[in-house]
């Protein structure tokens, strides 16, 4: 669905343009601002990308990541740029709430604000908006956005093009959940044909764990998976001793709940995570399991239907209570 697209004027000239991302970016997040960062910039644009936080270290191969401003390391810079931009792009998150700390700067923005996104229940604050709860990842959007919404076919660059593919390889589990379509694949080919190397971007992804990225995983494997197998049900719960005992950096638990997903019959999965200031919730599920409705409904979250995420401002073991308190009101669907 588009909305505002007479804005989309505003792309004739060279403008003053920031892209900006939510909180802890993933590779989707960081692959659609990079990927439209790269489209804005052939087309003369002033342009630049605004972080409130940093990214994945396994992230940072992307093309243009060197160019990337995080906020609390430049604070006056990025504040000028978002007092100043004429249009401000508001990637893979549907609410500004998920920018954190950039949350009051783009609100006070006078600029346009452009949102591009696939999450449910979208706020409503864009003068523009991009928006399709069935695409696989913003990076698809990104790519429709380019080429059949302004009609630029011809743009994609190898740097345009390896964004978008990192993107949506990493948020369909490298193109096997259920939003992985025949159109998706379509536009992976194109990507490959403009120049993205799938090898090298899986190699970059998935192969370049730390040693104690490797070391953290083992140790939850074997000392933190839980299964309760009368709800095929199983969760990680990560103290923050765990954190400091294994050095954890930004994108180091990432992926970690697809490992209780992996296990025979298991149809629903958690991750929590105790971060200090809040406990971080990370649903997964098989079917029609509504990871997005428990989310929202008992941990002030949502997102998707096999993948959401939420939060809480309890203590780990109550959150991880609450969470099995709620299992036997989807036992029907859990054991089908």
């Amino acid at each position: 669905m588009l909305t505002g697209e007479n804005n989309l004027q505003l792309l004739a000239a060279p403008k003053k343009i920031v892209v900006t991302t939510h909180h802890k970016p993933d590779g989707d997040a960081l692959g659609s601002s990079l990927g439209l960062y790269h489209w804005l910039k052939t087309k003369g644009h002033h342009v630049e990308v605004v972080l409130s936080s940093d990214f994945p270290v396994f992230l940072n191969w992307m093309p243009g990541c060197e160019d990337v401003l995080i906020y609390p390391l430049a604070e006056h810079r990025a504040e000028l740029l978002l007092k100043e931009a004429d249009i401000i792009f508001c990637l893979d998150y549907s609410a500004l709430s998920r920018t954190n700390i950039l949350e009051p700067l783009i609100r006070a923005a006078q600029g346009q604000k452009w949102m591009i996104d696939h999450h449910l229940d979208p706020e409503d604050f864009a003068d523009l908006t991009y928006w399709n709860p069935e695409a696989a990842a913003t990076a698809q959007l990104i790519y429709t956005f380019i080429c059949d919404v302004n009609g630029d076919h011809q743009a994609l660059t190898s740097d345009i093009a390896t964004c978008l593919y990192a993107g949506i390889m990493t948020d369909t589990g490298s193109f096997r959940f259920r939003s992985t379509t025949a159109a998706v694949h379509h536009i992976i080919a194109s990507l490959i044909e403009a120049g993205a190397k799938n090898w090298e971007i899986h190699e970059q992804v998935y192969n370049s764990s730390t040693e104690n990225r490797l070391k953290f995983l083992g140790y939850c494997l074997l000392n933190c998976l839980e299964v309760i197998p009368e709800y095929n049900t199983a969760l990680f719960a990560i103290t923050k001793d765990d954190l400091e005992k294994f050095q954890v950096t930004t994108g180091d638990t990432e992926g970690l709940v697809n490992y209780a997903l992996s296990v025979k019959g298991i149809r629903l999965a958690a991750l929590f995570i105790d971060r200090t200031e809040l406990i971080k919730l990370s649903l997964r599920s098989i079917g029609e399991i509504p990871c997005n409705e428990i989310c929202k409904k008992y941990f002030n979250g949502g997102g998707h239907l096999n993948a959401s995420g939420g939060s809480s401002h309890e203590e780990l073991s109550q959150v991880v209570n609450k969470f099995k308190s709620i299992l036997p009101s989807y036992k029907e669907i859990l054991t089908k």
